[in-house]
C-alpha cells in the first residue's frame, strides 16, 4: 500500500501537532525475523532504499544474521540503518551459535534489538539476560533496541502495568541515565505481534507514556523526555500514522509489514 498526496500531508499535519520540545526523532525499524535468504534480503533492500529517500525518521532493517553483510554493501551510503535481531555479551569464546558485539559492529551494524518476545518465549530470556545484552550492545557503542511488552493472559489478567514496570527495570539495571538517553525502547504488546490485532491508539499511548513515567522515577525527567519508544505489533500502512502521531509513541518496530518495501517505506513516511 503506498500513501497518496493527501494522506502524507495529513500525516504530517498530524505529527506537526506533537510537541516540538521533546526533540525525539521518530525510528523506524523493520524486524525480518526468520524470513529472507541473503539474495531476497538483498532484493529486497535495493527496492526500499530509494523509496524511503524523503522520509524524515530514522530508518533500520534487521535482517537474519546469514544476510547482514550481503544487506551491508546495498545500504553503504543510504539512510537506512544495518540493525541485528539480537546479541551475546560475551565477546568471544565457546557459545557455539552465538554472536558477538564485535562481530556485529565489524559487519556495519548500528543497533541490536534485545529481549523480543520471540526471543524470551522460545529461547528462555530473562530479563537478566536482556539487561547483560543491552550492556553488551552499549560497551561496543552500539545503539541497543530493547523491547517489553504483556501476553494477552496477562493483559486480560489486569498486569500490563506490572509486567512492562519488572521488564523495564530488570533490563535497565545498572544503566546510567546517559547510556539509557541513547537507547530505544520498545513496546510490543505479545498479543498483537503477528496476529493482525493491534493495540488501540489509547492503549499503545496508556503504556508508553507508563513507561516514560517509569523512566523518570528511575533516572530523572529529562531522561525520560529524552528516551525514545517505538511501538511494535501488527503496525501497517493504514494504521501507522495515528499511532506514530501521539505524544509518547516516537516510531515503530515493524515486523510482517517491514517485508514489503512498498508496505515499510509507506510506514516510514508516516513519521
Amino acid at each position: 500500500m503506498r500513501l497518496t498526496d493527501n494522506e502524507i500531508e495529513a500525516i504530517a499535519q498530524k505529527i506537526a501537532s506533537k510537541s516540538p520540545s521533546s526533540g525525539r526523532r521518530p525510528i523506524v525499524v523493520g524486524n525480518w525475523k526468520l524470513h529472507k535468504t541473503p539474495t531476497e534480503a538483498a532484493n529486497l533492500v535495493r527496492e526500499l532504499v530509494p523509496l524511503v529517500e524523503g522520509a524524515t525518521c530514522e530508518i533500520g532493517v534487521a535482517p537474519a544474521y546469514p544476510c547482514l553483510e550481503r544487506v551491508a554493501g546495498i545500504l553503504a551510503g543510504s539512510k537506512v540503518h544495518l540493525c541485528a535481531q539480537n546479541a551475546y555479551w560475551e565477546s568471544s569464546g565457546a557459545f557455539t551459535g552465538e554472536v558477538s558485539t564485535a562481530m556485529l559492529k565489524d559487519l556495519g551494524v548500528s543497533h541490536v534489538i534485545v529481549g523480543h518476545s520471540e526471543r524470551r518465549q522460545f529461547f528462555g530470556e530473562t530479563d537478566e539476560t536482556v539487561n547483560r545484552r543491552a550492556k553488551a550492545v552499549l560497551a561496543a557503542d552500539l545503539t541497543p533496541i530493547l523491547c517489553v511488552g504483556e501476553s494477552l493472559e496477562e493483559r486480560d489478567g489486569g498486569s500490563t502495568q506490572a509486567v512492562v514496570d519488572r521488564q523495564i527495570r530488570g533490563g535497565l539495571v545498572g544503566l546510567t541515565e546517559l547510556q539509557v538517553d541513547d537507547m530505544v525502547l520498545a513496546y510490543e504488546p505479545v498479543w498483537a505481534i503477528g496476529t493482525g490485532k493491534v493495540a488501540t491508539v489509547e492503549q499503545a499511548q496508556e503504556v508508553h507514556s507508563f513507561i516514560r513515567n517509569i523512566i523518570a522515577e528511575l533516572y530523572n525527567p529529562q531522561t525520560a523526555a529524552a528516551v525514545r519508544i517505538q511501538y511494535g505489533g501488527s503496525v501497517k500502512p493504514d494504521n501507522a500514522a495515528q499511532l506514530l502521531a501521539q505524544s509518547d509513541i516516537d516510531g515503530a518496530l515493524v515486523g510482517g509489514a517491514a517485508l514489503k518495501a512498498a508496505d515499510f517505506a509507506a510506514i516510514c513516511l508516516a513519521t
